[in-house]
């Protein structure tokens, strides 16, 4: 469910930033300006969807337009930190029957390559580490723009999806309808150059 892992600041890893305006550097998701966001929807027994974030993560990333292959990503995110927007629902997804976050309070996301598909946008590849396990991981993401803001620092901003298989990292979701057994992971995010 993290995600982000998200997963947030992997997208911004790899961007295809135009050379004349990117330089290889570290970037700090910006998480002190609420400009990141993890969250995540999931099939609620058919009838409709629960909508969810995760609300306390951090991450930098790194990358050299001219070698987009050095690019790297880290990624945190405090499980405890979900919120559906339902307290009672929370403590229960929060529990040993799903996320069991007193036993692993953390998500992690580690990139290990990006592949371009065109000069905005690629699929980032790492690994998801979630409820103790470890999985490898596909993004495709997409530069939604770079540059200067008005107060003299420069940023990069990013978006992407994809869909997580909940068994894979050990949560059992075998006593409900197949649709609720994947989770569409969304992230977007602004970078600032450090």
């Amino acid at each position: 469910m993290l995600n982000k892992t998200a997963i947030a600041a992997a997208i911004a890893a790899v961007s295809l930033v135009p050379l004349s305006q990117a330089q290889a550097d570290t970037y700090a998701v910006d998480i002190e300006g609420q400009h990141a966001f993890i969250q995540f929807k999931i099939n609620h027994l058919g009838f409709s969807y629960i909508l969810g974030s995760f609300e306390n993560f951090d991450g930098e990333f790194f990358y050299d337009p001219e070698d987009l292959e050095a690019s790297s990503i880290d990624m945190e995110v405090q499980v405890n930190s979900l919120n559906s927007n339902h307290a009672e629902r929370d403590r229960h997804i929060l529990s040993e029957d799903f996320l069991d976050a007193s036993e692993y309070p953390t998500a992690t996301f580690t990139s290990t390559g990006f592949e371009p598909t065109d000069e905005n946008s690629g699929v980032l590849t790492g690994e998801l580490t979630l409820r103790g396990e470890t999985q490898n991981f596909e993004m495709p993401v997409t530069l939604m723009g770079e540059g200067e803001d008005p107060w003299g620092n420069y940023r990069a901003g990013f978006e992407g999806s994809t869909e997580l298989t909940l068994a894979d990292y050990g949560i059992d979701m075998s006593s409900f309808p197949e649709a609720m057994h994947t989770l569409e992971l969304y992230v977007t995010f602004e970078g600032v150059r450090q």
